[in-house]
């Protein structure tokens, strides 16, 4: 199956969750295909701001997993991903006219700004139902991924940097 249509799949994932990201966040949807694994499916997604390094990021609960996606022009593509098993909780703040997410995990925090009400709530929801679930739910899951939680690994190099305090997973694409 070709990267576009992998692409094209998540495109329609997210209008039959009444998904629809903003023009800034096109960077990181095109990603998707190189982060997420073929089976794997989308819950929720939501897009806000880092409020650490006050960069637009992507927010996305899989089925699997819990991904932040930070695309930039300048050091590329940064990928954090948790298992729901660590993190330890989420929350959200409702403001004037949009709400912050915390989440923590593994004893730190990431504070997410900038996103809207509602869609703050419901990827609130669907995280804590995922982190609800018994650990067994998910190696179920993870044993039937014959890829792993990298992805389709011919169209992408995988490289670990260190960034502050958290491990990224930098991907770069490899020309062709």
């Amino acid at each position: 199956m070709s990267e576009k249509s992998r692409l094209d799949e998540i495109k329609d994932e997210l209008e039959k969750l009444d998904i629809n990201p903003t023009f800034f966040a096109r960077k990181e949807i095109h990603e998707l295909p190189n982060v997420l694994s073929q089976d794997e499916k989308i819950v929720y997604l939501v897009e806000g701001r880092n409020k650490t390094t006050t960069h637009h990021i992507v927010l996305v609960a899989t089925d699997r997993r819990l991904i932040f996606i930070d695309k930039e022009m300048f050091y590329g593509l940064k990928v954090e991903d948790f298992s729901y098993d660590k993190v330890t909780s989420i929350q959200y703040e409702k403001e004037f006219m949009l709400a912050s997410i915390d989440i923590n995990v593994s004893s730190d925090i990431v504070e997410i700004d900038g996103v809207g009400k509602y869609e703050a709530e419901l990827f609130c929801e669907k995280v804590r139902d995922f982190m609800s679930r018994p650990k067994e739910y998910f190696q179920a899951k993870a044993e039937t991924d014959s890829f792993g939680s990298i992805g389709t690994t011919r169209k992408i190099k995988g490289k670990r940097s260190f960034d502050g305090r958290r491990i990224f997973r930098t991907k770069e694409k490899i020309d062709q």
